[in-house]
């Protein structure tokens, strides 16, 4: 992996043809969550992401809106600015293709390669896609189209100029193999090298200008210009041409390339070759990301299946959208996007956990010691499990983003500000509140240690959402900027905030919910999902079973009821991972004896069969709420048997579990869960 000391991050470059959307917001907020993680852990870092403004494409856009290819890519580069200062980031060099110095550092590798003789001029006959600005042979192409675009090609038959890219196809493969993370995650190792299987041919690196002429010019062709890809491709050398960490390390090469996975041939083959050629570095890695999906169907401008981010920002925050982004995608895997899901991590997530919390510290220290902490030293048990939980989840996190586990991280930070939730719950300061000056002393010990783990959490969470969290270490009395991850880094000196209410909860209606599945009629009389009771519980405490590696014993708390349940998720959550979360459980069925211990319920999970489970979230609903179908008959059947609720069998659509396409609700709106539509609830 990178080296402690440093960091040096970029996203691709954006083409300058569009608006900026999902896909280029969650890229850039990726690198900017990465960057800020590795300077709270004391690194150097650079962070570079740019425009892309040579081409075709740009070139016909700019024919057709009647101004110059310069004032068009000055224009879309304008917007890509705005963008991402609107979405907080912080990059530290914004790089444009048609910048001076850019330009003549892509010359000075050509006049490079060609004098060490890798370039070679050929007649050439190919299908060339406009879309993807490249040649294809006979063979690659699908139904006669663009195999990546899906448009349409056209045969070309010009002269051009080409890399010897196919010389270093032995050496290419070697170092793949030798760098087992070079290209992440592996699956998209294992692709690439499935496409170096077949011989690899040269590279057409230049355009005639007679066919195209907004490029950088070939120095030793003045009629030609460079393909784009090889002009964009070494923004990443360009931008940090000279530059140096403080300590006085080069920046190049860089430690991360993040990038879609449909730009990985091009960056995991075109780029390094390219690279090997000319004697320089190699990036460390080259990290492939996912898609976003509406349904199981990628985002798509030309089917009208998009989300608009701009629109999700205004409606609910800058940091809610950042938070949501990292939280919901594993990196390296596809994600689905959904309003209802982002609702449901806004009210679950950030509402419930991460602002509860601060909002009780600050009105009992506002009641009872007039907004103002005193550290103290942890006596008892429970206050030295904060101390320790706080610990370990600082080594924890920035563990687990070296390896780019970023989502689990975030869970890492909220089972610590769970705990301290946790914590006020059985310490019960509203009681030591009333005490007057006999309890002050409890009262502060209480709140101090509550505050001084949140305020390590909120530094956690800070790279994620920098604006919330300064805000809430604001009322904390603190900043980022002048305190460390170390338990007691902080002395409370100055007085707490007050009336800071961080997330405040978003109440759906479910006549306001967003739509979810076509409509289907609602469930008939006698349907079996009417004999099923479902209710919100909360689990209390995680046990092994005594007599089954596979299954938990959870205590669960429903309101004004306990229980007691098994479930068989050892394999797929940890005991951390489920203390203090909100499940579904079915409430009437048949209480059974399973190997010894008494199971009265069950809990719902998402999952394919022998897949991965996940609970099911009932979003903003409480212990003990109902969830039903609307509009459908209810009649609950003591003991019903598991035969009995297998004949109404629940799926996950559009991130919500449903019967017969029609979505569960509580309440407070519907039952979420984290899988690709069809996949089965137990």
């Amino acid at each position: 992996m990178s080296q402690p000391s440093r960091f040096y991050v970029t996203t691709p470059i954006y083409y300058v043809n569009d608006q900026p959307h999902i896909g280029h917001t969650y890229t850039t907020v990726l690198a900017d969550v990465l960057t800020r993680f590795h300077k709270l852990a004391g690194e150097a870092t650079f962070f570079l992401t740019g425009t892309d403004e040579h081409g075709q494409k740009v070139q016909q856009a700019a024919d057709k809106s009647g101004v110059s290819p310069q004032a068009h890519a000055d224009k879309y580069a304008e917007r890509f600015k705005d963008a991402w200062k609107q979405m907080n980031i912080g990059y530290d060099k914004f790089i444009r293709t048609t910048d001076p110095a850019h330009i003549a550092f892509v010359q000075g590798i050509f006049t490079k390669l060609w004098d060490k003789g890798l370039i070679y001029e050929e007649e050439y006959e190919g299908w060339y896609s406009t879309s993807e600005e490249r040649f294809f042979a006979e063979d690659e192409l699908v139904d006669g189209k663009d195999p990546i675009s899906g448009r349409p090609v056209e045969k070309i038959r010009e002269k051009n100029y080409f890399f010897k890219m196919s010389s270093f196809q032995a050496w290419l493969i070697g170092h793949i193999e030798a760098n087992p993370d070079f290209i992440l995650p592996d699956f998209r190792r294992n692709e690439v090298l499935g496409f170096l299987r077949q011989p690899l041919k040269d590279l057409c690196i230049s355009r005639p200008k007679s066919r195209l002429s907004w490029g950088v010019t070939l120095p030793f062709a003045p009629d030609f210009v460079a393909y784009v890809w090889v002009d964009a491709l070494f923004n990443y050398q360009s931008a940090v041409d000279g530059k140096t960490f403080p300590g006085g390390e080069a920046v190049w090469p860089a430690d991360y390339h993040i990038l879609g996975k449909d730009i990985l041939t091009t960056h995991a083959v075109y780029w390094p070759t390219l690279l090997k050629a000319i004697d320089a570095p190699l990036p460390k890695h080259l990290l492939a990301h996912g898609w976003w999906l509406m349904g199981n169907a990628r985002m798509s401008k030309t089917t009208g299946n998009v989300v608009d981010p701009w629109g999700m920002k205004e409606k609910y925050g800058v940091d809610a959208l950042r938070y949501f982004l990292i939280r919901e995608m594993v990196v390296g895997q596809d994600a689905s996007f959904t309003e209802t899901a982002l609702i449901g991590r806004i009210n679950s997530d950030l509402a419930n956990d991460v602002g509860n919390g601060l909002s009780r510290i600050l009105k009992l220290a506002a009641t009872g010691l007039e907004s103002r902490l005193q550290p103290v030293a942890a006596e008892g048990d429970e206050e030295k499990a904060l101390v320790q939980g706080a610990t370990d989840a600082v080594t924890s996190v920035l563990d687990k983003v070296k390896s780019l586990k970023l989502s689990f991280a975030i869970e890492d930070v909220l089972q610590l500000i769970r705990s301290v939730n946790r914590y006020l719950e059985v310490k019960a300061p509203w009681k030591l509140a009333k005490e007057g000056d006999a309890g002050k002393a409890k009262l502060n010990a209480v709140l101090y240690h509550a505050a001084e783990a949140l305020r390590i959490g909120f530094s956690l969470l800070h790279p994620v959402m920098p604006a919330k969290m300064e805000e809430a270490l604001t009322a904390l009395g603190t900043a980022p900027s002048h305190t460390g991850l170390r338990w007691g880094a902080w002395d409370y000196s100055l007085p707490l905030g007050q009336g800071v209410n961080l997330f405040p909860r978003i109440q759906v209606e479910a006549s306001d919910a967003p739509p979810v599945a076509k409509k289907s009629a609602a469930a008939p009389a006698g349907d079996p999902f009417s004999l099923v009771h479902l209710k919100v519980a909360v689990i209390n405490e995680v046990a092994d079973h005594p007599n089954a590696d596979a299954l938990y014993v959870l205590k669960i708390g429903l309101g004004t009821e306990a229980r007691t349940i098994c479930a068989g998720l050892k394999k797929h959550l940890t005991p951390a991972e489920l203390l203090g979360r909100k499940v579904v459980v079915v409430y009437n069925l048949k209480a059974a004896n399973l190997r010894g211990v008494e199971s009265q319920g069950m809990l719902l999970a998402a999952g394919p069969e022998g897949g991965k489970l996940s609970p099911v979230d009932p979003g903003e609903a409480v212990p003990g709420d109902d969830i039903k179908l609307p509009d459908s008959p209810f009649a609950p059947k003591p003991d019903l048997t598991l035969k009995e609720f297998d004949k109404a069998p629940l799926t996950v659509v559009n991130s919500q579990v449903a019967y017969k396409g029609k979505p569960l609700l509580s309440l407070q709106g519907p039952v979420l869960a984290t899988a690709p539509d069809g996949t089965p609830v137990h």
